[in-house]
């Protein structure tokens, strides 16, 4: 049986009421009832993201480290900028979590891992020069 856990609201000077209302709704958009009855989770204003999973986040790292690498535009700048030491970060990274979840991971997802860490060894090999 799922425990639900309240909250308890005290006003401060100054007034933090905001404060109050966002943490009630963040509470009720991270319930994974309410998320798998979606398939979405809630973000800010109307957009709606895909529920994350093992590949959204490995994309997510991927896509990172492109922008890092110049390849993406910066979505902040709108610019190409390279940050080689940051994308060896990001890419070292992924190469951690694919030793880490080794054993853990089904087939795609494995694959999927390896290629990524694959392309973006070379991307970086070849903007080091």
């Amino acid at each position: 049986m799922e425990e639900k856990k309240d909250f308890i609201l005290k006003e401060q000077p100054g007034g933090n009421e905001q404060n109050a209302a966002a943490e009630s709704t963040d509470a009720s958009e991270n319930d994974p009832a309410n998320q798998e009855a979606t398939g979405f989770e809630s973000g800010e204003g109307d957009s709606r993201l895909p529920a994350i999973n093992f590949a959204t986040f490995i994309f997510s790292l991927n896509s990172s480290a492109l922008v890092q690498l110049g390849m993406m535009d910066d979505p902040g700048s709108g610019k190409k900028v390279k940050n080689l030491p940051l994308a060896k970060q990001t890419i070292d990274i992924i190469g951690m979590l694919e030793e880490k979840t080794r054993g853990n991971l089904d087939e795609d997802e494995k694959n999927m891992l390896k290629h990524i860490l694959y392309d973006l060894r070379i991307l970086y090999v070849k903007e080091k020069g």
